[in-house]
């Protein structure tokens, strides 16, 4: 595998830095997908350079860039903290474009290309994270549509959101993995309640989202029914494999070392106490590692073959890796990394007790650590079940 980059990616990569430079200087404070305003204006400005979908094909109003070319695009917004995460464009569009019909192709493709649409995600319940397979929303036939009941939680951004990419359960009588059926809603659709949940860095960020006797109709239906499991896998593996983990964690880890060079310790540089030296030192091994994981999906990728365990690998590395640096971050700063963004004596002005608490959730969002696990140990190593 060689992962070197062409002096056209390299160019590109050029380009992209300059623009994001440029558009992220008077950036406002704080996470920038709780500001609307400037989240959907910055991501119809990628729209508008066709960055949003550069990996579609031509056909669906991509520019059929190659994935190394996305990689490219993917790894610097990342670096510069770009809003550019797009449900949208990185998992519903590909799902449809895989199992979508051509009505469903144009009717929704469109939208997502020109950043028109926000989508969220409605698969976890309050008995169904892990297990998603024991999802129990339900779906039922009427006429010429679907009636949905139920639940969904964690769903984020729901409350912004115009469609839910939704499972929920068309057949009660058959192994649990053979029954579910994917569908799009329409979030404005009658019935749909969404209530928020504020995480613990005071953030409306998830949602419960439920659903009472809302009519969703036939051709609103992605693949085949009570099929639906297989078409979410395709849709998490999509979700799992980006360099986003590793890359934004990165960042934080290049503050943390520069921090280390300067802020004094027992009267010399913290870096130069041994302890401190060497965890800084294994965990830029550990980001250098993690780099090559999501290379090895997207090589994979652009020779047409379908990452699966290899995505829970990449998945599970940078999610467990940004844990790890959030608690060297804390061992480095000492008390003075428990102070949050604004206090004027917080060091690096908080950017690691944000990590901290934040990275409490990321070995559970996209599938737990132990979902990856089992993964890559039945799909990846051929081990039996357990």
């Amino acid at each position: 595998m060689d992962f070197a980059f062409t002096p056209e990616e390299e160019a590109f990569r050029t380009e992209v830095r300059s623009f994001l430079r440029t558009e992220l200087r008077d950036r406002p404070s704080g996470d920038p997908r709780q500001n609307w305003e400037f989240y959907t204006s910055f991501l119809k400005k990628l729209a508008a350079k066709g960055w949003l979908t550069m990996a579609w094909p031509k056909e669906w109003d991509g520019m059929g860039a190659s994935h190394m070319m996305q990689l490219v695009f993917n790894e610097e917004v990342a670096a510069h903290d770009a809003p550019a995460t797009y449900l949208g464009a990185d998992r519903v569009g590909p799902t449809i474009m895989l199992y979508g019909t051509d009505e469903q192709k144009k009717r929704f493709l469109p939208p997502i290309v020109r950043a028109e649409a926000i989508w969220c995600q409605g698969f976890s319940e309050p008995g169904a994270g892990s297990d998603l397979a024991s999802l129990q929303t339900r779906a039922t036939h009427d006429g010429d549509d679907f009636v949905i009941n139920g639940s969904k939680v964690w769903t984020s951004f729901a409350h912004a959101a115009d469609w839910v990419i939704l499972l929920a359960r068309t057949d009660q009588d058959v192994p649990k993995h053979k029954g579910i059926s994917f569908f799009l809603v329409d979030m404005k659709t009658p019935g749909i309640t969404v209530r928020p949940l504020v995480d613990m860095l005071d953030r409306h960020q998830f949602n419960e989202v439920f659903f009472d006797n809302v009519r969703v109709p036939r051709d609103c239906l992605i693949g085949e029914e009570n099929r639906g499991w297989y078409v979410s896998t395709a849709t998490l593996d999509f979700e799992r494999s980006g360099i986003q983990r590793v890359i934004g964690s990165y960042r934080t880890y290049k503050q943390l070392v520069e921090y280390a060079k300067t802020a004094q310790l027992g009267g010399k540089p913290v870096l130069a106490h041994a302890p401190i030296r060497h965890a800084l030192a294994e965990l830029k091994i550990e980001f250098e590692a993690g780099k090559l994981l999501s290379y090895r999906v997207t090589h994979m990728q652009a020779k047409q073959l379908v990452p699966n365990y290899e995505a829970s690998v990449a998945k599970m590395y940078g999610s467990e890796l940004a844990q790890r640096l959030a608690h060297t971050g804390m061992r480095v700063l000492g008390l003075g990394g428990q102070l949050t963004p604004g206090s004027p004596y917080a060091a690096l002005r908080g950017t690691i007790e944000t990590l901290y608490l934040n990275a409490a959730g990321l070995t559970v969002a996209a599938g737990t650590s132990e979902i990856q696990r089992n993964i890559i140990a039945g799909r990846g190593l051929g081990l039996p079940r357990g």
